[in-house]
């Protein structure tokens, strides 16, 4: 039987340059793992407890370094969880399946560029954000366009550089609209109402 493999990946904050490594799920629940960039001046850790990883994360984003501790099935299950930089808002590791683990990192490769530009261009893709946050004011004029599953319908809304952020004013549910690219456009384009806090 084929080992289940679970792939990691963070922005080398040194270099900037994308690492993407593939480790078992098996060697992972025994001894974690030491994820480093070729340019050695970063490395990823993630110790292995009983039910919960540590993970210590060079940040590309912010240049820092971030903790977090993570249940160890949303670690090695499903298709991926990621640490945000608590400075940005912006994803600056992810693990999990090797397709979600590139499309995410390719997203924050994109981000983190943005984000060192000293110019007034606030986001990865200006136009594709001008036409989600028109697609999203069109959803929220239909009736019961954007609600929660509390049953609220008011909400705010945080402007990123790669996404929005729906956040009900009730129970400070979230749903993050990506805004990056055509397919997050289209994406959104197939929703004919929005729900926050439910299930997907």
């Amino acid at each position: 039987m084929q080992e289940k493999m679970r792939t990691i990946g963070y922005l080398c904050p040194s270099c900037r340059k994308k690492v993407i490594r593939d480790r078992s799920a098996f060697a992972l629940a025994a001894s974690g793992a030491v994820v480093s960039c070729a340019c050695e001046q970063s490395s990823l850790t993630i110790d292995a407890g009983e039910q919960r990883f540590r993970l210590s994360v060079p940040c590309g984003v912010c240049g820092g370094e971030h903790s977090a501790e993570i249940d160890a099935t949303q670690l090695l299950e499903g298709k991926g969880i990621g640490l945000a930089c608590p400075q940005t808002g912006l994803l600056c590791c992810f693990i999990g399946e090797a397709y979600e683990v590139e499309r995410e990192l390719d997203r924050l490769s994109l981000a983190a560029e943005k984000e060192q530009e000293t110019d007034s261009e606030l986001f990865v893709d200006s136009v594709i954000m001008h036409e989600v946050l028109s697609e999203l004011h069109e959803i929220a004029s239909r009736p019961h366009g954007i609600s929660c599953a509390c049953g609220s319908e008011k909400y705010s809304m945080k402007v990123r550089p790669t996404c929005v952020d729906l956040i009900c004013s009730d129970c400070g549910a979230r749903l993050r609209i990506d805004a990056a690219t055509d397919e997050d456009l289209d994406r959104l384009c197939c929703h004919w109402t929005l729900k926050l806090g439910g299930a997907g």
